[in-house]
């Protein structure tokens, strides 16, 4: 059994995994080249700033992979785009938290300043919420996919609460919704 057979499938939320992590990856990618059209050296704590962000080769390299897999994930989609995205904010919000306590320290090697620590967090729930979208609430609607992989004794109550059809066969009986009365059924 694999998790990518146990995660159901929701096609209008895919979309939206789709389009967030396209959109990331696409911010990404853009802070990546600024960075290396400037040319810094690779590690460089110097400090040289693009969009308001402290920037070197190796942030700048780390920024371009990241965006390319956020973009793959785009291409790819559905349950993939979800996990992606949710992995990949959870990492820029550990990057964020790890850089905050080596600023101004030699272990700071990318080069991040305080606009970049927030930029990290800031990315980072946005990353993850596009990820999370439509599978962690409590107010799911009852049709959501990952609601109903939650609650599979309610959905099955539910399906066998559903309203009874009249039988097909003509006898008088009524069956619950879903089944038919052909050939086959047997009567009580």
């Amino acid at each position: 059994m694999k998790l990518r057979d146990e995660l159901p499938v929701d096609h209008h939320l895919a979309t939206v995994y789709r389009y967030g992590a396209g959109f990331c990856g696409l911010v990404l990618l853009v802070f990546a080249g600024l960075g290396f059209a400037d040319a810094l050296s690779p590690f460089d704590t110097a400090g040289d700033t693009i969009a308001g962000l402290t920037t070197n080769v190796a942030l700048s390299s780390l920024s371009a992979v990241f965006g390319l897999t956020l973009l793959v994930g785009a291409v790819v989609g559905g349950n993939f785009a979800s996990v992606l995205n949710m992995t990949v904010g959870t990492l820029f919000v550990l990057s964020g938290l790890f850089h905050l306590f080596v600023l101004d320290r030699p272990a700071n090697f990318l080069d991040f300043g305080m606009t970049n620590v927030i930029f990290s967090f800031v990315m980072g729930l946005v990353i993850a919420t596009f990820g999370m979208y439509g599978r962690v609430s409590s107010k799911l609607p009852p049709d959501n996919p990952y609601r109903q992989r939650r609650h599979l004794a309610r959905a099955a109550r539910e399906h066998d609460e559903a309203p009874a059809l009249p039988d097909a066969g003509g006898n008088g009986r009524s069956l619950p919704a879903g089944q038919s009365g052909g050939e086959g059924a047997s009567g009580v």
